[in-house]
């Protein structure tokens, strides 16, 4: 999953894309780089951000959705916390509502989900953006996590969502401190999708990355956002958010081309 950020303000490339022509140029690229799915944002959920009303959202997503789509088949993830922000996207031809707040953010954030038949990422977040990382506390990060996405899932699919609609998200970054917290959710993916889900992972570029080697910058992490694409992928996760989408496809592909190897036997003994 390829990311489009068309916000002034995201934390990785905030105000590169949001010009309507440059978001459409990236979205080309990461198409021809090898992404699967395309997610856009037009409202930043970086720690801190302050929200932007649904109409601006619109605004900035609605025209780059239908030029994407005049001209290619890739799907397209919206991620919106707004119900009718993704409305307006699945009108103009997104498939996919990626909500950081698992549809908790209005009261009908549920029902339009079941409504409009899309498929639904269901994020964990402690908080909001602009408080998620105040003191964010857990006794077991993993367990919690999963409880929590576990209980969203029941919500939508007692709201009319199908369950082959429903992803799951562990929220990396969102909610939780950088490696106290991200790096046993990391190790610990295996008990997310043992729930039985598509799970997402977003990991790209995250702060914990720079925490872990001496504050590297958003754009300065492509080896951790690599090395965290690869744990998910051995964890059996179904797809991975990110900002560098050739360098994560081609790394993906030598790790399945080595667990082939293996498991054909392929071995070549040293003399």
């Amino acid at each position: 999953m390829g990311i489009v950020n068309a916000t002034p303000d995201s934390f990785s490339d905030g105000g590169r894309f949001l010009a309507p022509e440059a978001a459409l140029d990236h979205a080309r690229r990461l198409i021809a780089e090898g992404a699967d799915i395309l997610d856009l944002g037009a409202e930043s959920t970086r720690p801190g951000a302050d929200p932007v009303s649904a109409g601006v959202e619109i605004e900035r997503l609605v025209p780059l959705i239908a030029a994407i789509r005049a001209e290619s088949a890739v799907p397209v993830s919206v991620d919106t916390m707004k119900p009718e922000v993704a409305r307006a996207a699945m009108a103009a031809g997104a498939t996919i509502w990626n909500d950081v707040t698992a549809l908790r953010h209005a009261p009908d954030s549920l029902a339009v989900a079941a409504e409009l038949g899309c498929d639904v990422v269901l994020m964990h977040m402690k908080g909001e953006p602009r408080t998620m990382q105040a003191e964010p506390h857990y006794d077991d990060v993993g367990g919690e996590v999963a409880a929590f996405l576990a209980d969203r899932a029941e919500a939508a699919m007692a709201a009319g969502v199908a369950r082959d609609r429903i992803w799951l998200d562990p929220g990396v970054g969102f909610g939780k401190h950088m490696t106290r917290h991200n790096l046993p959710l990391l190790a610990g993916l295996d008990r997310i999708v043992a729930l039985g889900f598509p799970v997402l992972l977003g990991a790209s570029r995250k702060a914990f990355i720079g925490a872990l080697d001496g504050g590297a910058g958003a754009d300065q992490r492509l080896g951790g956002s690599i090395a965290a694409a690869l744990a998910g992928a051995s964890a059996g996760v179904a797809a991975v958010r990110v900002h560098d989408v050739r360098e994560t496809v081609q790394a993906l592909t030598v790790q399945a081309a080595i667990a082939q190897a293996g498991h054909l036997g392929i071995v070549h003994k040293s003399r």
